[in-house]
């Protein structure tokens, strides 16, 4: 098990990491706009499940298959920007109505949206990296059993992320409270959560920054 000062260097890192908006966040903040507090924690609880993967692969090794085949990175890559636009059409093209409190909870299962948010954290290259990268540089082999540690540090970031994340689903379900009623436009909620998915998959696509 890392030590104490190497679990606060790495919680460091996780808050200006969790702290700085990004793709998981956006996604984070439109769910909870568009469909409520519960689609909110459900898309983080997929994305945060999708973190403990990451760190597993990376601990078993799997993870040098981007660094040791490129095509690889290119296949998961294209495969994350294809899904995404798949949601984005798939969600214009349900059959919403309002911001109205059950509305939009009724069109999608709490599996559905789960999975979703699981899917684009996995589906999302950069993260495999980035705990590759990063979580390496926090681990000793006199620390005990490498998946132990990994996990460890995944647990943390998830923490730390649960309530940075956290606090942005408050927010979002209380704008979507002060926007209940809202009717001149009814299918804003779908164009924004649309909005979000093609947006994340043009930066998949351009390379950006996660």
């Amino acid at each position: 098990m890392p030590d104490l000062s190497t679990i606060a260097l790495f919680a460091a890192a996780a808050v200006v990491l969790t702290a700085t908006p990004g793709p998981d966040m956006l996604l984070i903040a439109s769910r909870s706009v568009s469909q409520g507090r519960a689609a909110g924690f459900l898309t983080y609880a997929g994305i945060a499940l999708g973190t403990y993967c990451h760190a597993l692969a990376a601990a078993l090794s799997l993870s040098q298959l981007f660094m040791t085949v490129p095509i690889a990175y290119e296949i998961v890559r294209w495969a994350g920007c294809v899904y995404l636009l798949y949601l984005a059409y798939k969600t214009i093209r349900s059959q919403g109505s309002s911001f109205s409190p059950t509305s939009a909870l009724k069109r999608l299962s709490n599996r559905r949206i789960f999975a979703e948010g699981l899917a684009t954290n996995l589906l999302n290259p950069k993260m495999v990296l980035f705990v590759l990268a990063l979580f390496p540089q926090f681990v000793s082999t006199e620390g005990g059993s490498m998946i132990g540690q990994m996990l460890l540090l995944a647990t943390i970031l998830n923490g730390i992320g649960f309530l940075v994340n956290g606090s942005v689903i408050l927010v979002g379900s209380h704008i979507r409270a002060r926007l209940a009623g809202f009717s001149r436009f009814p299918k804003l909620p779908q164009y924004l959560l649309a909005t979000v998915f093609a947006g994340l998959a043009c930066r998949l696509a351009l390379g950006t920054r996660t």
